[in-house]
């Protein structure tokens, strides 16, 4: 299993952005087999982390026709800074 780890400053969010997230976070899951997607704003600072059984599929993901607008716009208006990090899941256990 592979996580993303999305870190990002928040320049500005508005309507589109919140339409947009949404959208996006239903095509990982139905389309691309997003396993689970938690994302966290505290001022203004977003963690995202997303999981998924394959580096193909966050590969694929990466590259879908929307998500590639998503991606523009939160460089152009959304965000002053991102960083992106895709690690490999070792070990994991639950309480």
């Amino acid at each position: 299993m592979f996580a993303v780890i999305f870190r990002a400053t928040v320049k500005e969010t508005d309507s589109e952005y919140r339409i947009m997230a949404n959208k996006l976070r239903k095509l990982a899951f139905e389309t691309y087999g997003c396993l689970d997607f938690v994302a966290v704003c505290e001022g203004d600072q977003e963690i995202t982390i997303s999981y998924w059984e394959s580096k193909m599929a966050i590969k694929t993901w990466k590259e879908n026709a929307e998500h590639l607008i998503a991606q523009e716009l939160g460089q152009k208006r959304w965000y002053s800074s991102y960083n992106v990090q895709i690690v490999e899941v070792k070990h994991e256990y639950r309480f």
